[in-house]
């Protein structure tokens, strides 16, 4: 997939890159100590969620030639939105990002930047020409999503960590995610689409199969059987 970004330098944290590796260390330890702090709020987007991200944007900024120590940065802090406010947006967490970043030892500029990646690339808004950052972070946060094991093994913890029904979040994933998979740039990355393009079909199949189930009355009363505040 083409796009017309500027190339950063590929860069891990201190390696070149923007962020400076005592400062990666210091935010990866103060996100570690405030998850582990908050462990039971998050079942879903909790610290599994968050190092998945960090790792995994790392490696997708190496291979589209963005800011790696930039974007490890990023998906560490990018969901501590849902520390503040349940169910949110990721700029609710921007006063929290950019005061731990601040304390982590970033600069003003460097946070911002940090905090402006995390909402380039949030799902419900991005759209195809975003900097090249933001893309790997997007590939990173979208795999997690794609991931088959997600739904099988998580997604009873994002009902419960956000108190949505069944349906809600099943029409939340169709209406966050189909027009991004449809126009194209579900992921940035050709190679990352390539590998999990079928892996993001399969799931966003799946979610509108349960979508569809939930409009048969009698699937709606087994759900409420199993348990009412699904639906």
């Amino acid at each position: 997939m083409r796009n017309e970004q500027p190339v950063s330098t590929p860069a891990g944290p201190g390696q070149g890159s923007a962020v400076p590796a005592r400062v990666a260390d210091a935010v990866r330890r103060r996100v570690k100590r405030l998850y582990s702090r908050h462990h039971g709020r998050l079942p879903f987007h909790g610290w599994h969620h968050v190092r998945f991200v960090s790792a995994k944007g790392r490696e997708f900024a190496e291979l589209n030639g963005a800011d790696a120590g930039v974007v490890d940065v990023a998906g560490l802090v990018h969901d501590l939105n849902y520390l503040v406010l349940r169910d949110s947006q990721a700029s609710a967490g921007r006063f929290l990002r950019l005061n731990l970043l601040a304390k982590a030892g970033a600069s003003p500029q460097l946070a911002r930047r940090i905090d402006g990646i995390v909402c380039e690339a949030e799902m419900s808004s991005r759209g195809r020409d975003i900097s090249l950052e933001a893309q790997a972070l997007s590939d990173a946060d979208t795999l997690f999503k794609a991931v088959p094991i997600t739904p099988v093994l998580l997604a009873h913890r994002y009902l419960a960590e956000n108190r949505v029904s069944l349906r809600r979040l099943a029409n939340k994933i169709v209406g966050d995610q189909q027009r991004a998979y449809d126009q194209g740039f579900y992921f940035y990355n050709p190679t990352i689409a390539a590998r999990y393009s079928e892996w993001a079909r399969a799931n966003l199949r799946l979610w509108q199969c349960i979508a569809e189930s939930l409009d048969d009355p009698c699937v709606e009363d087994l759900v409420c059987a199993i348990d009412p505040a699904l639906i």
